[in-house]
C-alpha cells in the first residue's frame, strides 16, 4: 500500500532511538500518521516541526498499518517560531486538529482553511478573527455545526446577535427578550464571514466556538479536556489585541 502527496505536520514524536512518529494533515487522506527513519537524527528533525509543509511517500504492507513516511520539505513556515502570538496560535490549530479529527477522515474545506490560516499566521498579518472562522468550520465539518440562517424564536434574518447553547441556533435581539443574558454573544463578523479586528468580537467568537467544542465535540470524543494550547491562545489574544 502506497500514496504520495503533501500535508502540514501537526504533531512530532521520538520513536525508537533515531526515527519519529509525525501526525500530517492532508488534503486528500486526512489526518495520517507514519513513521519516518532516522527522524530524530540532527539532519531530519530540524525539518519535522509543527507547522512545517512537507511533501510525503507513505509506504506499509497494509492499509491499516502505522507505515513509514518519506518526507520532503516545501514550506518550513519559520516566521511562527520567532513569534509568541504566532507560535500561541499554531499550538492550538495543531493540537484540535489531534483532538478532535478522526484518524483518516478527508475533510478538503478544512484542510485549505487550515493552510491559508497558517500562512496568515506565518506572515503575521491580522489572523486571530481568521482562527475563530476556522473554528466554526471545524464544528460545522464534524457535525457539530450553528444555524445562523434565522432566529430560533421569530424567524428573523436581521438583528441576529445570540445563539441557543442548548440548540445551537441563532436568536434575534427582539426574541432573546428577557433570556438574552442566558445566550451566548454571536458577533456580526462570524455570521457574515468577514475578518475584524475588535478585540471584544473575536473573545466573544471563541467563547461561542469554545462552548460548542466543550459541550458538543468534547462528550461525543469521550469527554477528553479540550487541548490546554487552546486557553494559552486564548490569554495570550487577551493580552495583545
Amino acid at each position: 500500500m502506497e500514496w504520495s502527496g503533501q500535508g502540514v505536520i501537526v504533531g512530532v514524536r521520538r520513536f525508537g532511538e533515531t526515527s519519529a512518529i509525525i501526525d500530517v494533515f492532508t488534503q486528500e487522506k486526512g489526518r495520517h500518521a507514519g513513521v519516518v527513519r532516522g527522524g530524530s537524527s540532527r539532519k531530519m528533525a530540524p525539518l519535522l516541526q509543527p507547522g512545517a509543509q512537507v511533501a510525503l511517500e507513505w509506504r506499509a504492507r497494509l492499509e491499516e498499518h502505522l507505515g513509514n513516511f518519506h518526507v520532503e520539505p516545501l514550506q518550513s513556515r519559520s516566521m511562527i517560531m520567532s513569534d509568541r502570538m504566532g507560535l500561541s496560535g499554531l499550538g492550538a490549530v495543531c493540537s484540535l486538529i489531534q483532538f478532535a479529527f478522526p484518524e483518516r477522515m478527508v475533510l478538503p474545506e478544512l484542510y485549505a482553511r487550515t493552510i491559508d490560516l497558517l500562512d496568515r499566521i506565518d506572515g503575521r498579518v491580522l489572523w486571530a478573527a481568521a482562527y475563530a472562522h476556522w473554528e466554526m468550520l471545524l464544528l460545522e465539518d464534524l457535525g457539530y455545526g450553528m444555524d445562523l440562517s434565522c432566529c430560533a424564536v421569530t424567524g428573523m434574518t436581521q438583528e441576529l446577535v445570540f445563539v441557543s447553547p442548548k440548540s445551537g441556533r441563532a436568536v434575534s435581539r427582539d426574541g432573546a427578550g428577557e433570556w438574552a443574558d442566558r445566550l451566548l454573544a454571536l458577533p456580526d463578523f462570524l455570521r457574515n464571514g468577514f475578518d475584524s479586528d475588535d478585540k471584544q468580537e473575536i473573545l466573544n467568537a471563541l467563547r461561542l466556538t469554545g462552548y460548542f467544542l466543550q459541550n458538543s465535540l468534547a462528550p461525543a470524543l469521550g469527554n477528553r479536556p479540550i487541548p490546554d494550547a487552546r486557553a494559552r491562545l486564548i490569554a495570550a489574544l487577551e493580552k495583545r489585541l
